[in-house]
């Protein structure tokens, strides 16, 4: 399959004129006038897909080499994400024989005071199993979205999705080996092939600080929503660190090593996982010397039901739902606007069962007449931070984007 049948497209229909937007959908569009000039409405998205092991077709691939998923937002209304549906965002070619029997994970560096390798049957006997609710997003989660393009896969809004992993807290095999007190980060090495098939060139070697690392909600994970982790996702062991780009979550996990500095690992420097330490202007040449590590994911939420382009009778409620997530403690608020965001209305937020799970929000909306509206959602977290409106800070790779979600509705 070429790039331009595995890659995705999504469309919006742009104009300068509210009047001529409304005779294109056929309907006015209500609080249009609350619009200028350069905004946009949300169209009908084009999309094309191939199988993937473990997948259910109804992902959208981004990029088949190596596979890049996403999951359409109206399947993202469960409360965990499943298996099938869960994102795929890969760097390399993940290995095709795996005998869990003997695959071993070995924790060593400078900041190690021991060497050690363990099994996963030494992981499972060893330590204590906990299970969590974590969410995993892609740091480039609506990359598509920036102007002047940002270079990458084209994610809309679907590299995102929270799954019950089970495993062991990192902290307690760190402990197990000892961590000196000069520990600054850890990284990690999986077991995926770098695209040109060298063995010697690791296709990404990530990590977090040390006090990531140390957290209660940072794992080991051989198992997601009680089944074997899928492939496509790291079998048999990856690291999960919620609140963080998903790109620090190491998959096919086999070494990790605790560092004396910042790792240095593939994609650790450079633009890669990183933004301008200063805002830029849209377009601009940043040196890489000022570019610096994403660590926290910002507050984000989105809507999961209805599907966007929904119609419903003139007289009628709308029941909404979807999914809202932080980098933060919790989410302390959801508000959504059908008037393009001059007025908000509470929803209902339910709690999280760990940190770094996302949390449901719920509300009935009162639509007043016939025509056009977008139902808008922003999320609020424990810090006080909230979601813009409008599309963040530029950034060369087009990572952070939390702006606010958006679905089209039509009243009839």
């Amino acid at each position: 399959m070429d790039s331009e049948q595995s890659r995705s497209r999504r469309t919006f229909i742009k104009s300068s004129s509210i009047a001529s937007l409304a005779m294109m959908l056929g309907t006015p569009i209500i609080y249009g006038s609350n619009l200028s000039s350069g905004d946009s409405i949300i169209g009908e998205a084009i999309t094309e897909w191939f199988d993937l092991p473990g997948k259910s077709s109804e992902l959208t691939v981004l990029n088949d080499r190596p596979i890049n998923a996403e999951t359409p937002a109206h399947l993202l209304n469960d409360d965990l994400t499943p298996n099938d549906l869960f994102f795929v965002r890969n760097n390399g070619i993940p290995p095709n024989k795996v005998d869990v029997s003997i695959w071993t994970v070995s924790i060593e560096g400078e900041s190690a005071k021991n060497k050690k390798a363990y099994t996963i049957a030494d992981l499972k006997s060893k330590f204590k199993t906990h299970t969590l609710n974590l969410t995993l997003e892609c740091g480039g989660n609506g990359r598509s979205e920036y102007n002047p393009p940002a270079k990458g896969n084209q994610w809309s809004i679907g590299a995102v999705g929270c799954a019950a992993w089970t495993g062991v807290l990192l902290k307690d095999v760190l402990a197990d080996v000892g961590i000196k007190s000069n520990a600054v980060y850890i990284g990690y090495y999986g077991e995926d092939t770098h695209l040109s098939g060298d063995p010697d060139k690791d296709p990404i070697s990530r990590g977090v600080p040390i006090s990531k690392a140390l957290e209660p909600e940072s794992m080991i994970a051989w198992s997601m929503n009680g089944q074997d982790l899928p492939q496509l996702n790291g079998y048999p062991l990856r690291l999960v660190f919620g609140g963080y780009p998903a790109s620090c979550s190491g998959k096919w996990l086999s070494k990790i090593v605790i560092r004396d500095q910042v790792h240095d690992g593939q994609k650790m420097s450079g633009k890669s996982y990183r933004i301008p330490c200063d805002p830029v202007a849209p377009g601009a040449k940043v040196v890489d010397e000022d570019m610096c590590i994403i660590e926290r994911m910002p507050v984000k939420s989105l809507i999961t039901y209805p599907k966007t382009g929904a119609l419903i009778k003139q007289g009628t409620r709308l029941p909404i739902q979807g999914h809202a997530w932080t980098s933060a403690d919790q989410i302390t608020a959801v508000d959504y606007s059908i008037d393009f965001g001059v007025n908000w209305m509470a929803c209902k937020v339910s709690p999280a069962k760990n940190k770094y799970q996302w949390q449901r929000f719920e509300a009935e909306v009162e639509i007043p007449k016939v025509g056009y509206y977008e139902v808008w959602a922003k999320a609020t977290d424990s810090d006080g931070n909230s979601q813009p409106i409008i599309l963040p800070g530029w950034n060369p790779k087009g990572y952070l984007n939390n702006a606010c979600h958006r679905i089209a509705v039509k009243v009839k």
